[in-house]
């Protein structure tokens, strides 16, 4: 006689009805270090986001800066007038170099300098420590985002192992290991690991891009520097 097939039984696990599996929820529900880390993570975001923005905007406006100061340098406008205009400002970037290099060899002169060595040696020096203090200013910060974009992920990965350490404590002392056991505590685990990469990620593309940023506008100071220089070092030998 025929037989009726047999169906294999779908065996479903449901977490309790009042599990919730929100973030703000796992955030709550998390042990005491992982909230720590997450918030450390969390902070650590807004920090990177914060100082992304602030140099994104910063040298934007060094570039336009650098712009104008070269259409006007190169106008045929004399360096004297030049100078003057600039002296009762707070020059950045490359009219800083600029007027760092001229107060020197005004300086030289007035004190009557006889050495044309001395004195290119001594505008070459100015040049370089400006150059330098302009180029820690736009690089300032930047090694936080290299901190987190590497530390993030091993911080995230932290908070993870702690709270599988928790979750399994937790099977041990109720002797269950159905999964709306484990699940809550796993998932709140590794919500710590998503934190860290979403701090990481960011962190690292934005400190290449930035860095690579820096390092361009740093070019362009010390090529003006090395320009600028040779023009002195020939304004140096008419005088002398």
């Amino acid at each position: 006689m025929p037989t009726e097939p047999v169906t294999p039984a779908v065996i479903t696990t449901t977490l309790p009805a009042g599990a919730d599996l929100s973030m703000i929820s796992m955030f709550l529900q998390a042990h005491i270090v992982v909230k720590c880390v997450m918030i450390l993570l969390l902070l650590a975001s807004v920090w990177c986001w914060a100082i992304i923005v602030d140099k994104t905007l910063l040298y934007s406006r060094v570039r336009r800066q650098m712009d104008r100061f070269e259409k006007l340098f190169w106008s045929g406008q004399s360096l004297e007038d030049l100078y003057r205009s600039l002296t009762g400002r707070t020059p950045t970037a490359m009219a800083s170099v600029f007027v760092a290099a001229m107060r020197e060899w005004k300086r030289s002169f007035e004190a009557g300098a006889r050495s044309p060595i001395g004195l290119q040696t001594r505008i070459d020096k100015v040049l370089d420590v400006t150059i330098n203090r302009e180029t820690e200013r736009l690089e300032r910060r930047l090694l936080f985002l290299a901190t987190v974009g590497s530390s993030a992920p091993f911080v995230g990965l932290f908070g993870t192992v702690w709270g599988i350490m928790t979750s399994f404590q937790a099977i041990a002392a109720s002797k269950n290991t159905a999964l709306a056991v484990v699940a809550p505590g796993i998932a709140e685990a590794l919500f710590a690991t998503a934190l860290g990469l979403l701090a990481a990620i960011p962190a690292v593309v934005a400190y290449n891009k930035l860095s690579s940023e820096a390092g361009k506008i740093s070019q362009r100071l010390e090529g003006f520097g090395d320009e600028f220089a040779a023009i002195l070092s020939r304004q140096v030998d008419e005088r002398t």
